[in-house]
């Protein structure tokens, strides 16, 4: 195994064709090290909303069944859907909060139901997503990951001391320390390979620890058969909404966005660690991830279990092993589907107890925080981001545990939809970032053809635009001429032959500070300009025509940013009043 870190670690791309038995090697280590927590997170909801085992069941084996079709989706990329990649799918923790509160209100129908119409909106926000780009930012999406442990603590707290009657005072809290200490000790001490097998080890001494107090039913494991499919346990839907589901769907829609965030984040770091040569983002396989997450969770709903999201540890594995194939992914998941029809491997993880699987989510959450505020970190945090974090995280903090006007906001509608801290949180922070964006610096705006007679109308418009905010000479003259550099670029990417395909361009452009930030959205599809500046250090010492833009743009630019999207293409440049 590649130990992961420089350009040689990557052995095997997404598109190269490794051995069989590498490709079989690596998939089944990754299926047996994601299939316990892809089952457990079903197992706990189911537990604590007081389901029936005959639903567990079921459930646990629709998640497998789904989480195999999608994580095959990712990897083979069929039109739109997919990244391309290998992203494996499974049952998303977000989820545990808002599904026991459609359960404990409805069932199962009521939370299949919420659980579909939810799914749409992954598919409108992958189709948006360059659009949507200004409002779920890292500020919005970061504050509501931090929110989900807020969300979960309370019902994952009750399960860890969740045992049957009668049982010694000391099985919870031994079970429970037993899971976390191992499941930490791993994640702390171990090697990257053996930290993807900390899930199984945490849980294989959990259970060791509980065994002797009883709290392990080995008898449900051993009556059930090898094969078997519990077709009869579905549980259908609920088509006639009632206040409850239009109640709970805004809670619904938010932890789908957030599962779509965590996609996005997947989707971007993913193509980092399959190149041996690394690339500028691209967007379409952001797209493509959401697109086959947004499947997978209306198959779930369809199916009536917990919706899907990514597997970080999909990014591990092409670290740790160096085979990024996507032949891994369809390994992945046809594993999956394999032992979604072999009810023996079902009923040992839906034995697990109750402590160890919140000792080993305890974990989980806890980097679920810390993974929210890394989003938050990743442009810079200055005291307007700060503010919307801050007032953000305890505005859900004190909804969800009913702490703000209480009496006031009831038990209705608005008692439900506020109740759940993640809602409260987003929305909070989607405000105060759309107030940030009206009342800031005026984007200026203009509209042209992509075409070498929109040259002069750009050079006017930034002229224009700097000499509004009384820069000097020198400074007007080099941000007009980063403009004219990427107009030439954009028409050289845009020249492909088309003949009379007429392409639009827009041009914004706003103040930063000390700075200009200036956008150029058209639609275009060739190579990321990223990509492009990136490897001018390696041409040779003569360009070509066509590489004079580049590095002029380059040496114009403070930066750069070539954002690649189905049928747009967003390229950013600042350029600095003071050179």
């Amino acid at each position: 195994m590649a130990a992961g870190g420089d350009e040689r670690s990557v052995r095997y791309e997404p598109e190269d064709r490794p051995p069989a038995l590498v490709t079989a090697g690596v998939g089944l280590q990754a299926a047996m090290t994601i299939i316990a927590p892809v089952a457990l997170t079903v197992v706990i909801v189911a537990r604590i909303a007081d389901q029936p085992d005959s639903y567990i069941s079921w459930g646990v084996v629709a998640a497998l069944l789904v989480s195999g079709i999608a994580t095959i989706l990712q990897a083979v990329r069929l039109g739109r859907i997919g990244s391309g990649h290998v992203l494996a799918m499974g049952t998303s923790g977000a989820f545990i909060a808002v599904c026991v509160a459609a359960l404990d209100a409805g069932g199962p129908s009521l939370m299949a139901s919420l659980v579909v119409v939810s799914s749409l909106f992954q598919f409108l926000l992958a189709a948006r997503l360059s659009l949507l780009r200004r409002v779920f930012t890292p500020v919005v999406t970061g504050t509501v990951v931090m929110l989900i442990g807020v969300t979960v603590a309370p019902v994952l707290f009750d399960t860890m001391g969740d045992v049957p009657d009668g049982t010694a005072r000391a099985a919870a809290p031994v079970a429970a320390l037993a899971t976390i200490l191992t499941v930490a000790a791993l994640v702390l001490r171990g090697s990257p390979s053996v930290r993807l097998w900390s899930p199984v080890a945490g849980i294989a001494v959990g259970c060791a620890a509980a065994a002797p107090f009883g709290i392990y039913d080995t008898n449900a494991v051993a009556a059930a058969p090898w094969v078997g499919f519990p077709v009869a346990s579905w549980p259908g839907f609920d088509l006639t909404p009632d206040t409850n589901f239009w109640a709970l769907l805004p809670a619904f829609a938010v932890v789908t966005i957030v599962g779509a965030v965590e996609t996005m984040g997947d989707g971007i770091a993913i193509q980092q660690v399959s190149r041996r040569t690394p690339r500028a983002t691209d967007f379409r396989v952001v797209q493509g991830a959401l697109n086959a997450d947004g499947v997978g969770n209306l198959l779930s709903g369809i199916a009536g279990t917990l919706p899907n999201t990514t597997y970080s540890s999909s990014l591990a594995l092409a670290e740790v092993t160096g085979v990024a194939a996507r032949r891994v992914g369809v390994v992945i998941g046809s594993v999956f589907i394999a032992v979604a029809f072999f009810p023996k491997i079902s009923a040992v993880l839906i034995a697990i107890p109750g402590p160890v699987a919140a000792g080993y989510l305890v974990l989980i959450i806890g980097l679920l925080f810390v993974q929210g505020m890394r989003l938050v970190l990743r442009d810079g945090l200055n005291h307007r981001k700060a503010a919307v974090v801050g007032l953000s995280f305890w505005l859900g903090v004190g909804f969800q545990n009913q702490w703000i006007f209480p009496d006031i906001i009831g038990d209705g509608f608005v008692g439900v939809l506020l109740g759940n801290g993640m809602t409260a949180g987003m929305i909070s922070a989607v405000v105060m970032v759309v107030f940030m964006d009206l009342t800031g610096s005026r984007r200026r705006r203009l509209r042209v053809p992509l075409e070498a007679a929109a040259l002069p109308h750009v050079r006017e418009f930034l002229g224009a635009f700097a000499s509004r905010a009384q820069w000097s000479e020198t400074a007007t003259g080099r941000l007009t001429s980063a403009g004219e550099e990427a107009l030439a670029v954009l028409l050289q990417e845009g020249d492909d032959g088309s003949g009379d395909a007429r392409r639009r361009l827009a041009v914004t452009a706003r103040i930063e500070g000390a700075s200009a930030v200036v956008e150029f959205v058209t639609v275009l599809e060739g190579q990321n300009l990223e990509d492009h500046l990136a490897y001018l250090s390696e041409l040779p010492p003569a360009p070509d025509e066509r590489e004079v833009s580049f590095r002029l743009l380059r040496h114009y630019a403070a930066a750069v940013r070539h954002q690649k999207y189905h049928g747009v293409d967003i390229v950013e440049m600042t350029v600095d009043r003071r050179h």
